[in-house]
Parts: C-alpha cells; sequence; structure tokens
C-alpha cells in the first residue's frame, strides 16, 4: 500500500481554498481539471484517498497504532512505556481495530471501559490512555476532530493499602531460597527489592560492575523519568549487612561469569513479561502450601520497603521527585505517633 505524506493536515495535491466561512477543498489530479471534494477537510482526505486506492483503512485504530509506533514521540518513551503500551494494545484492537478514530464517540468509551473491560479496570484505564493517544494522532493528521477519550471519567483506582507482613515475607523468602535454582533467583529478586526499594524496571538487568562493595553502594538509573531528567537520576544505595549478605549468596549462585545479577536460565537477564510469569507460580504455589497467609504483589514489595524504611529510620526514603508521591503511594504505615499537650 502507497504512504501519503501530508502536508498542513492535507495530502499532496490537495488544495484548500478560503471562503467566508471556512474551506472547500479540492483535489488535482495529473493532467484532468480538478475535483470539488466539498467543505469537510476530513469527508475531503477520505475522497482523497479512495481515489487513489488507499482508502480502507485510513483512520482506523488499527492503522494508528502501526504508525503511532513510527512517531518521534515513541521513541521518547522508555522501554518499559513502550512494553506496556503493546500490552495495551491487544484488548484494545479487539474492540476498535477496525473502527476509525472519527466514529468513536464517548459512549463507546465508556462501554469500554465500564462494559467491555469491566473485569480489569485498572487495565483498562491504561487502554484507554493509549486510545487517546492514537485519537490525538489521528487529529494531527486530519482524520479526526475530537478526541472523546477527554470527556470519559476514568475508572477509579482504589491503591492498595497493605504491605506484606514481614513474619510472611521471611517465611516466603525462605522458603523459597530452600526450593534452590531459578526459583531461589526469583526469591533473592525479592529480597532486593524489599532491602533496596528498586522497580523491577531498574533492577531485572542490574549487572555486577554496578555493585561497588568496595565503596559500600549499588549504582542503579531510576525510571520513569521525565523531561531533561529522564535517564539522568542515579541512584546510589547503601549497601547494609543484609544486603551485603544477599550479594554474597547471589555470586555462590553466579553461573559462568555471567554479566546480570538476577540470570535467568539462559544466562542473560529476565524480562519483564517472563519474571511475572514465576513470579506469579511461586506466589500461586506459597499459597496453596499454606507459607504465606495471604496473597501479596511483587509492587508491594517496594511498599514494604518505604514502611520499612520510615519505622526504622525516621523518614521516607527519597522514592520521586514529589516526596508526596512517596507517601501517598507506598507509605503503609498503620501505626502513628504524635505527641500530647
Amino acid at each position: 500500500m502507497k504512504k501519503h505524506r501530508e502536508r498542513d493536515g492535507l495530502l499532496p495535491r490537495m488544495e484548500a481554498r478560503k471562503r467566508k466561512e471556512g474551506f472547500t477543498y479540492r483535489y488535482h489530479p495529473i493532467g484532468k481539471k480538478p475535483i470539488n471534494l466539498g467543505q469537510d477537510r476530513l469527508v475531503a482526505i477520505r475522497k482523497v484517498l479512495d481515489l487513489l486506492g488507499a482508502g480502507d483503512d485510513v483512520g482506523t485504530i488499527a492503522r494508528l497504532w502501526e504508525q503511532f509506533q513510527e512517531t518521534p514521540g515513541w521513541q521518547r518513551y522508555s522501554q518499559y512505556t513502550r512494553n506496556d503500551y503493546k500490552q495495551c494494545s491487544g484488548p484494545l484492537l479487539q474492540i476498535f481495530g477496525d473502527t476509525r478514530a472519527a466514529d468513536i464517540d464517548a459512549t463507546h468509551v465508556s462501554k469500554y471501559l465500564r462494559v467491555e473491560r469491566a473485569a480489569a479496570p485498572v487495565r483498562a484505564n491504561r487502554e484507554a490512555a493509549l486510545l487517546s493517544n492514537l485519537i490525538g494522532l489521528a487529529i494531527d493528521r486530519g482524520e479526526a476532530k475530537h478526541n472523546p477519550c477527554r470527556e470519559v471519567r476514568r475508572n477509579e483506582e482504589q491503591p492498595r493499602t497493605e504491605a506484606p507482613d514481614p513474619e510472611d515475607f521471611q517465611a516466603f523468602a525462605v522458603w523459597v531460597a530452600s526450593l534452590g535454582g531459578q526459583k531461589a533467583v526469583i526469591g533473592m529478586a525479592a529480597e532486593y527489592a524489599a532491602l533496596a526499594g528498586n522497580r523491577k524496571v531498574e533492577f531485572l538487568d542490574l549487572a555486577w560492575p554496578q555493585i561497588d562493595e568496595a565503596a559500600g553502594e549499588i549504582r542503579v538509573k531510576r525510571a520513569k523519568q521525565r523531561g531533561k531528567k529522564r535517564g539522568e537520576v542515579i541512584e546510589h544505595i547503601e549497601i547494609t549487612p543484609a544486603l551485603t549478605e544477599l550479594i554474597a549468596r547471589l555470586r555462590a549462585a553466579r553461573k559462568d561469569d555471567c554479566l546480570y545479577v538476577f540470570s535467568n536460565r539462559y544466562a542473560t537477564h529476565y524480562t519483564p513479561a517472563g519474571f511475572k510469569t514465576e513470579w506469579s507460580k511461586l506466589m500461586s504455589k506459597a499459597l496453596e502450601l499454606k507459607k504465606i497467609g495471604r496473597r501479596f504483589t511483587f509492587h508491594d514489595l517496594r511498599a514494604y520497603y518505604v514502611t520499612r524504611h520510615k519505622a526504622e529510620r525516621g523518614a521516607l526514603p527519597d522514592l520521586h521527585a514529589n516526596p508526596a508521591t512517596t507517601a501517598r503511594v507506598y507509605d503503609r504505615t498503620k501505626i502513628v505517633k504524635r505527641r500530647g499537650m
């Protein structure tokens, strides 16, 4: 299929003629008289694409998704965000893939959020964010006029309020360590998250040169930074006695001088999807064998770290540019002490 470059929202050989109110559009075929296209720019573009035999999927969400991945904005996203959007595209394209962006209205978006994706309301919000980006691209390309996603309230997201119980987590860590092999590596990754507070995306590819035991610190790039700070904030994490003991166990489990600290069976680092699968299997088995009292997510380990840090060191750790975000999302302290008068 031929690709057509747009110029100021119009296709090549299209003309916009100023009127008292708005514009009227024409198309100039080579060697033929101009073709009147009317006053609606979107309809005019579709007519030209139909004339050229390229209009069947113009402005559809499926085609916009392909085009979105070729934009400069896509290149600026972190690999984590790109992977997340790719996961979001699956269910989104099942419903809207063949639909033109211009034909989607607020009722369609609302139905998607409340009915078609009712079983996964939080994930549906992420998918709606992607849909909004795709319709925004359609507007830039002259293939839609407004973005209905901005008119629809997102599903309410209830933040998790519980951190793993320390005794539960320790029991889980001891049990997983006893299993050995790759399961033990997953368990040690969980211990690292609980002790250092990093996100998975920040340490799944952690390499041994980033661990400087002589200086007593681990150096990790902070994820989810925006603007000029993207990729520039380096965290220096203190190597505590507990981390020293964990690093020793990780060195003992190292295979063939592998570069990565948390290596998989192929002597490379885990992908987020691969790690998620293995973690889910371990958590289900731990519940089945009653090794833990209740399920917790891997992301809860970040809250576990924050809550312990506050209790033992008297302050929240520096995890975000805005400390209020750390307090709101990760501090799950149940007891608050204050002085009386």
